[in-house]
This record gives C-alpha cells, structure tokens and sequence, in this order.
C-alpha cells in the first residue's frame, strides 16, 4: 500500500441532473467492488436515490491505494451536498432510511445547531459509549440516550455537515482513528459531534491490524502538539495557552490498566463481556 497515493475521486453512475444541488453525497473507499455495489444498492433502496443524492469512491482495488485521512479529505472537497455520508463499503442500511436520517439530522438542527459530524458510534467520556447498530459483536444494539454527544466517532459511518468546512489531518496517514481525529478538529472550530438513532449493519467487527500501535502513537503525538501549552505571539498580543506538556506519555503508561476499571464502573457502557467495544 502507498498511502501517498494521489486520490482519484471518482463518480458513480447518478439520476442527478446535471447542474442540480444534491442534498446528500455518499462517499466511500472501495477496496471490493462487490461489496461497494452492495452498500449502494442498501442505500438506494432505503431512499438515497433519485434527484438529490449523488455517489462518489475512491477506487482502492489497486496495489497503489490512497489511505483513509487523504482519500476522504478528497472526498469532502469534491462533495456538492450540504450532507456528506462518508461510509465503510461493508454497512448495509436496515429499516432506517433515507426519512430517517432527514428526521434524525432535524432533530439535531434544533437541539444543536453547531453540530457539524454525526454518526452510529462513539465515545462519550472515559469508559462511556453511545451506539446504535447491529455488527458481529450484537444485533440491533441501543447504548445510551440518544443523540448523545460524543468526543470520537467511529468510522464506519459519518455524517459531517460540508458547510463547517472541517476535514482530517494532513500530517496523519493510515485507516485508523481518523473518526476521532475529525472530531478534535470539529472540537477545535467550535463544533460539536453526535450519536444519532440511526441503526444500519456494519458487516465487519473491526480489526487493528499490526499498524494499528504505531498509528495510535502518531495520533497521540500530534494531538499532544497540537493541544500543548504555548506561547502565542500575535500582533497586537501575546498570550498563553494553557496545556499538560507530557501528558500523553503518562496515559500511555497508565490507558491499559484505567481502561479495565473503567469498563467495570457502574457508570460504564457500551462494552462487551470480552472487553471490546461493539463498533
């Protein structure tokens, strides 16, 4: 894989008229053709079809592939809808369609107006989630009180509003915490990320892969550069920002075995017997 890989957005076959405005834009990193087709024909099924919704991928069938934080930035650059899908080729769509979602965003509109990401699941607070899905580990599971505002996101299925202009790290790579990292940036803006009653199947349980460590390392470092106490000369001005230099070499130390009391607290949720989280 080469992750550097320019990006080649790409456009699915569409209804759309030519010069219209759609009001969604499903977006996707196709590494199985099949399974894409699929996905599409879920989604087409449930409602996104017609008019005002258009289709667009990355091909990663290739040996040559563009990896997830550079690939979907180009997606969310070439997207024409206000509402842009950015979804796992392996989630189906079940009973909740294209009037669910239209629903549950209006909802959000009104309890929330600076939301600017939205999706199935994610983390709420240390040893806290929030779902609503069905995958390998549970079928049709609903943990906590939705929406529900979170602080991470997982991947498979993103809903991110294209006018708070947000997007993914340039100096990150790779196919893992990008949903966190968007968030943080949404975090950063002023925005806020949400759980949605929005149930679909993600078909895969996840997997870490043996990148997986060294990319949560990379995650770590930036976010700890990004958020570390400064010095900040303006202008007009200089300022301090406050941080916790060194912060997240100590967590690293201490994340595995705050992580299982954590999961064992009265006040924790979302997790499985086995300790793993249900996205």
């Amino acid at each position: 894989m080469n992750s550097s890989a320019r990006a080649c957005v790409m456009r699915a076959e569409s209804e759309l008229p030519s010069g219209a405005q759609p009001r969604y834009t499903i977006a996707t990193l196709v590494s199985d053709r099949a399974q894409y087709n699929a996905m599409r024909g879920s989604f087409r099924a449930g409602g996104f079809s017609g008019g005002d919704c258009e289709y667009l991928f990355i091909d990663n069938t290739a040996p040559l592939q563009t990896d997830a934080y550079r690939g979907l930035n180009a997606l969310l650059n070439a997207a024409r809808a206000p509402a842009v899908i950015l979804c796992h080729q392996d989630v189906r769509l079940l009973s909740d369609g294209r009037e669910v979602l239209d629903a549950r965003l209006s909802s959000l509109d009104q309890i929330d107006a600076s939301w600017a990401v939205a999706g199935n699941a994610g983390g709420v607070a240390p040893g806290q989630l929030a779902l609503r899905i069905s995958d390998p580990h549970g079928r049709d599971v609903r943990v906590g009180e939705l929406p529900a505002k979170v602080a991470t996101l997982d991947e498979n299925f993103l809903v991110v509003r294209r006018d708070a202009r947000i997007g993914f790290s340039n100096d990150l790579s790779g196919f893992h915490f990008y949903g966190a990292d968007i968030c943080l940036h949404a975090a950063q803006m002023g925005y806020s990320a949400y759980v949605i009653d929005f149930h679909l199947e993600h078909l895969s349980a996840g997997k870490k892969g043996t990148d997986f460590g060294a990319m949560e390392q990379a995650f770590e470092a930036k976010w700890d550069r990004a958020l570390s106490a400064r010095w900040l000369q303006t202008t007009c001005a200089l300022m301090r920002l406050s941080g916790a230099p060194g912060a997240n070499f100590i967590s690293r130390i201490a994340s595995k075995p705050v992580s299982k009391i954590l999961r064992r607290l009265p006040s924790a949720r979302g997790w499985s017997r086995a300790g793993q989280s249900t996205p």
